[in-house]
């Protein structure tokens, strides 16, 4: 009998659903929602209900029953740092976020729903590679100032589905061989993958290349001058640097389609600056060659940026020497969400402990 699994993926400004039944896709759908509905929330918790009663709607529309479902699985929200993996979803991670723990974002109400549903109707409910995937070599922690340690924080969910497409391609399993993976989205993650491991990664918040929303690495000298000089509001600033910096505050846009008719009209300040991001995107990628020692396997590309003909060409320019490239727009989240609690269903993974895992990489985390 097949296994049917209720698939939760919210976003910023979206709820992406899907139902699968083993590895076979039944529906998905990608609800939209406009900002002013989302600006009448106050706090991200507080879109709960309205978010629960979207996700039911949407399955009575289109004839599915929450107890008909063997299990739920939830994007995985900003938890402790943990490695990759399938996790159970408890009530230990549902209070990390339900007190937004590690930072406030729409993912952290997946696993949250997910639980609901699953106490309500007896089903399974698992989570898995959420955006606090920890797996970095000790020396990767290093920054340069003992009290801020780099923090591993990625888009781990797409890297880690991208990751199994490109080693399948080449008839290797992602655990067997070196990549580097690229995501282009509103954020940038850039990472190592060793042997499946995401051994080093720019955090897409904080450091590596701008971005179409982020402004990526800052001279921090320059940073910590402008904040005394200008005394900025300290949520709207961290809101300029997460949602308007990179593209948009050069640009006033962060839709590449746009910037590129732009180029094509001869705009000269879109071109450096477009310029600018994939300048920065090869560096970074030449950073993570060199934690690899040059040992690399693939690089792949994906995310929304990775549709741009422009952006790809450039950066095959730039980074093919380093190894074959593979290029795979959009992203696999839905497809490896459903996979990994398929796996843990059938036996052939072990669903992981939170409270243990987190344990464990806080006592290696606390020997630096």
């Amino acid at each position: 009998m097949g296994k049917k699994i209720l698939v939760i993926n919210p976003g910023s400004t979206s709820t992406k659903l899907a139902v699968f039944e083993n590895e076979k896709e039944l529906w998905n759908e990608n609800i939209s929602h406009p900002s002013k509905e989302i600006e009448k929330f106050s706090k991200i918790i507080d879109q709960l209900e309205w978010r629960e009663k979207i996700v039911k709607d949407q399955l009575k529309q289109n004839n599915f029953a929450l107890d008909d479902f063997t299990a739920i699985v939830a994007r995985g929200g900003m938890l402790d740092p943990i490695p990759g993996g399938t996790y159970k979803i408890d009530k230990k991670m549902i209070k990390d976020l339900e007190n937004a723990k590690n930072g406030s974002h729409a993912s952290n109400l997946a696993a949250i729903i997910a639980y609901d549903f699953a106490e309500k109707y007896n089903l399974k409910a698992y989570t898995l590679d959420p955006v606090g995937v920890d797996e970095f070599e000790d020396v990767a922690r290093l920054s340069g100032l003992p009290e801020i340690p780099r923090k591993c924080q990625s888009h781990a969910l797409n890297l880690k589905a991208i990751a199994r497409l490109s080693a399948d391609s080449i008839g290797e399993e992602m655990e067997e061989i070196n990549q580097i993976g690229v995501h282009l989205g509103g954020g940038i993650s850039i990472a190592a993958l060793k042997n499946g491991r995401i051994v080093d990664v720019n955090n897409a918040n904080q450091g590596g290349p701008y971005s179409p929303e982020r402004v990526g690495t800052l001279p921090s000298l320059d940073l910590v001058e402008y904040i005394f000089e200008n005394n900025p509001d300290e949520n709207e600033f961290k809101k300029r640097m997460l949602g308007k910096g990179g593209l948009a505050a050069y640009l006033d846009t962060n839709d590449g389609r746009e910037i590129e008719k732009r180029i094509k009209n001869g705009d000269q300040k879109a071109k450096l600056v477009y310029d600018g991001m994939i300048y920065q995107i090869a560096k970074e990628i030449g950073s993570m060659s060199a934690v690899l020692n040059g040992d690399v396997d693939l690089i792949f590309i994906t995310g929304g940026l990775a549709n741009s003909e422009y952006i790809i060409d450039k950066l095959k320019n730039k980074i093919s020497y380093i190894a074959d490239l593979k290029i795979y727009p959009g992203a696999e989240e839905m497809n490896h969400l459903a996979k990994g609690a398929l796996r843990v269903l059938q036996g052939n993974e072990e669903v992981l402990d939170y409270d243990t895992e987190r344990t464990k990489m806080k006592e290696k985390i606390n020997v630096l």
